[in-house]
């Protein structure tokens, strides 16, 4: 899915349908029917950051993991979506209880819109049926700023008005708190999990900064409630040098469906190299490099819409850093490399 294009709606006044028009982003002309609620970033290295979209993968494997990914969407179109992510978690016990801690933080620039998210995680897990299931909650704060003192509108706008105190003219800003929870199964095999993200679809009540907070200032925007397949598996050849790992990542607002699907090929545990699809939306490749403890891959996606005639493709970089724990008690200070889930 393309990343939904966020409205603003005053207090009492009707929606602002494609406020980006008026910003002078003409994305609204390529994404006509993309002007809804604000959506995730979407990263085609998802199967690197997987605990960014399930609380329940923190702490689901032996390692502290940390993450950081950056991408560029649809280069050579002004104003277009930059996302940024870093991301870390880590197993830990309780007696002979076993549980997961994580943390993320993410933020995405949009038109003139910025959103800012930060998030705890917690799960529990336990055997089942020769694996592991994880169950996992989030609770995350979320800031949302407008810029509309960079709002700019023709003089022969037919469709606008300069005067029209629906469109803010003054930065905007305000926050919230999120709820998102998880499920997620590991096998030596394979590993899926199912989680919805902004699950009470949060509203964002956004006053103009600097002025008096009162009902005559006061808009809001939304951000849409998310639900997540994730699927994947590592598959050993009789070439001993090569794994293959095909994954999926199926993602819904109940109102559009978007799979994506994912094979990655990895050479001598070092190399890693593979192509994606997204459904109508784009095609990629995809390269990466582990070395010891340390991970940097980068991705690049050709876009199969319109937006093709305005932009060359998007640009991804994700870069991490794991250390095993050892939970036998013994050679507590080792350290080995490990590959991505």
């Amino acid at each position: 899915m393309s990343p939904n294009l966020p409205t603003l709606k005053r207090i009492g006044r009707t929606t602002l349908g494609r406020l980006l028009y008026a910003t002078g982003v003409m994305l609204t002309l390529l994404l006509p029917a993309a002007a809804r609620a604000q959506s995730d970033p979407q990263f085609t290295q998802y199967w690197a950051i997987p605990a960014y979209y399930n609380p329940a993968v923190a702490g689901s494997t032996d390692w502290i993991r940390i993450r950081g990914g950056a991408k560029l969407q649809w280069v050579g179109i002004e104003n277009a979506p930059q996302s940024f992510i870093a991301a870390a978690d880590s197993p830990f016990r309780i007696g002979a209880k076993r549980f997961g801690a994580g943390i993320n933080f993410t933020q995405e620039s949009l038109g003139l819109f910025k959103n800012i998210l930060l998030n705890a995680q917690l799960s529990y897990n336990f055997k089942l049926f020769g694996g592991r299931l994880a169950i996992g909650v989030q609770g995350g704060y979320l800031t949302t700023k407008f810029k509309g003192s960079e709002v700019y509108i023709p003089d022969d706008d037919d469709y606008h008005n300069g005067s029209d105190t629906a469109i803010p003219n003054k930065d905007l800003a305000g926050n919230t708190f999120d709820i998102s929870a998880g499920l997620n199964f590991t096998h030596r095999l394979f590993w899926v999990g199912l989680s919805g993200l902004h699950l009470l679809n949060p509203t964002v009540q956004m006053s103009l900064e600097g002025s008096d907070a009162n009902d005559a200032q006061e808009y809001e925007t939304e951000m849409a409630r998310m639900l997540y397949l994730i699927a994947g598996s590592n598959i050993e050849l009789n070439n001993t040098l090569f794994t293959l790992q095909p994954s999926v990542m199926v993602k819904t607002d109940l109102n559009t469906f978007t799979p994506e699907v994912t094979l990655r090929a990895t050479y001598n545990k070092f190399i890693t190299f593979g192509a994606g699809y997204r459904l109508n939306e784009a095609v990629s490749v995809m390269i990466g490099a582990e070395y010891k403890n340390f991970f940097l891959g980068y991705a690049y996606d050709y876009p199969l819409s319109a937006i093709s005639k305005a932009s060359s493709g998007s640009h991804e970089i994700v870069a991490g850093y794991q250390l095993k724990l050892d939970f036998s008690g013994k050679n507590r200070n080792r350290q080995r490399s490990i590959r991505i889930m």
